[in-house]
């Protein structure tokens, strides 16, 4: 199955202990300490738009860009309903590794781990050149990542459940280590308005990058390497870090 096709409709029930509005003051901290004070900013893997929505708010012109139509249409509907008069924001569905913009953009951004999703290193090294390509002169590209510690060290080989009132999960892992990929199956159970559960499946794949193989491929697509921090704070990146944000600048076409 599809990637997202059916967890679409259900993603945010499940993602509602995520701190969207914390990760975006993190963000927009980033974004202002490397330049980009307001402006046109692409969120690529945007999903259903809770970042995209969140930086919005806080004055950015945004466009966001994921490969799931599903997705895509919770988005829009979110940004239908925000009564706040605000520009609204721009969805579409393109692949983030063929994506084409209109013109340049400030800054790109992309969280929630959209860069493991990017299983070959030649394929990620074209996402960052087509970052480069659509970025400003000088403009800044920030994403985060899974850390191949948190593969090995935390999600590994195990089973994670929650149990809810009306709906429930259960999380299979699988981290292969010479790979570097980790599979995860998650079977989800909502209950319906006639009590009974339906089941959907859903399989993820995900691969391990250390920093340095990143930084590789940030320099080859012709960017320069500004830096990396531990998630969430201005720290170096430590062995134990289980998730990192990198931050990369536009150096030429």
């Amino acid at each position: 199955m599809e990637a997202y096709l059916e967890f679409a409709q259900v993603y945010d029930l499940f993602m509602d202990n995520i701190p969207y509005e914390e990760w975006c003051d993190y963000l927009v901290t980033l974004l202002k300490k490397y330049g980009v004070e307001d402006g046109l900013v692409l969120d690529m893997g945007c999903g259903t738009g809770n970042v995209t929505e969140a930086l919005r708010r806080r004055g950015y012109d945004m466009i966001g860009i994921d490969n799931s139509e599903e997705m895509l249409s919770v988005a829009i509907e979110k940004g239908a309903e925000a009564s706040d008069g605000m520009t609204p924001a721009l969805y579409l569905c393109q692949d983030m590794r063929e994506f084409e913009l209109y013109g340049t953009v400030g800054a790109v951004v992309s969280i929630c781990d959209s860069m493991n999703y990017i299983l070959e290193p030649e394929e990620l090294l074209q996402v960052f050149k087509l970052v480069n390509n659509y970025l400003d002169p000088r403009g800044i590209f920030i994403f985060d990542m899974n850390t191949l510690y948190k593969y090995e060290n935390i999600l590994g080989e195990q089973t994670i459940g929650e149990t809810r009132e009306d709906h429930c999960f259960i999380w299979d892992n699988y981290y292969d280590t010479d790979s570097r990929i980790n599979e995860y199956v998650l079977n989800l159970f909502i209950q319906g308005t006639d009590g009974r559960y339906d089941r959907c499946e859903e399989v993820h794949y995900q691969r391990a990058y250390e920093p340095e193989e990143i930084r590789s491929l940030i320099e080859a697509a012709g960017m320069i390497w500004e830096g990396a921090y531990d998630a969430f704070t201005m720290d170096e990146v430590k062995p134990d870090s289980e998730r990192i944000y990198i931050i990369a600048r536009e150096h030429g076409k």
